[in-house]
């Protein structure tokens, strides 16, 4: 059976031959990430199907759009899904890995946005592709927050999505290379649910950081005004 396309109010997003479907962590990365009038260059690691790529895109003016994707099946999902949508000329994507960009490449972006897999656990599974999506052997913490130093312009700001439990640890390799966090929102799926992820923005500046939380339902399927506020220019049924 094949995967049915994801449609969101201005795209589409196909998704039948990427390891990663569509999920709430890359569509409320996308949805949150601050994107200043200024931001003329974007970079989204790891994008699987493009979604990330393709929300900055409907939300933003900046003039270069492009994407990393390791995975084969991914890389080739996201250049079709860049291409049907209406920002097909600002959307770029390179297969490669973010350890060959990063050496390969000179241009500095203002904003970096990765939703990167974030499995420690050691097990495998038979799904190569999969695991290649989930587990951050492939695209190792450190290595985006390394690598964001040489990608990132001086004003530049990297958006990251993380399980909380990693919030520290994030923030500790932060300090160590003047990456500050300026913005972070922790996300609970209900009230009385403890916080499931953690969204970070990081930039050179160190200033006092913004903390706020996102509540996502009030009850089963009853969304919260504020995640309806932040996703209702994407979502089909907000």
């Amino acid at each position: 059976m094949s995967e049915k396309p994801f449609d969101f109010k201005q795209f589409t997003v196909l998704q039948d031959r990427c390891a990663m479907k569509i999920g709430t962590d890359g569509v409320l990365l996308g949805a949150w990430t601050p994107i200043r009038e200024t931001v003329n260059s974007i970079l989204d690691i790891g994008t699987g199907t493009g979604v990330i790529a393709l929300m900055a895109a409907q939300r933003s003016q900046a003039e270069i759009i492009d994407a990393i994707e390791i995975d084969t099946e991914a890389y080739e999902q996201s250049v079709e899904n860049f291409e049907a949508s209406p920002w097909g000329d600002r959307l770029f994507c390179y297969h490669a890995s973010f350890q060959e960009f990063v050496t390969e490449i000179d241009d500095q972006y203002d904003l970096l946005i990765s939703n990167p897999p974030f499995y420690t656990e050691d097990y495998k599974t038979d799904n190569t592709q999969r695991d290649l999506a989930r587990f951050q052997d492939a695209l190792p913490l450190e290595h985006i927050m390394i690598g964001s130093t040489k990608l990132l312009t001086k004003d530049g700001q990297l958006a990251i999505i993380l399980p909380y439990k990693e919030e520290k640890k994030v923030i500790d390799i932060g300090e160590q290379i003047k990456l500050y966090p300026q913005k972070i929102t922790r996300v609970r799926g209900a009230k009385t649910s403890d916080i499931k992820r953690s969204m970070l923005l990081f930039g050179f500046e160190k200033i006092d950081t913004e903390i706020d939380e996102l509540i996502i339902e009030k009850s089963r399927h009853q969304y919260t005004d504020a995640y309806i506020n932040l996703t209702k220019d994407f979502y089909l049924k907000m």
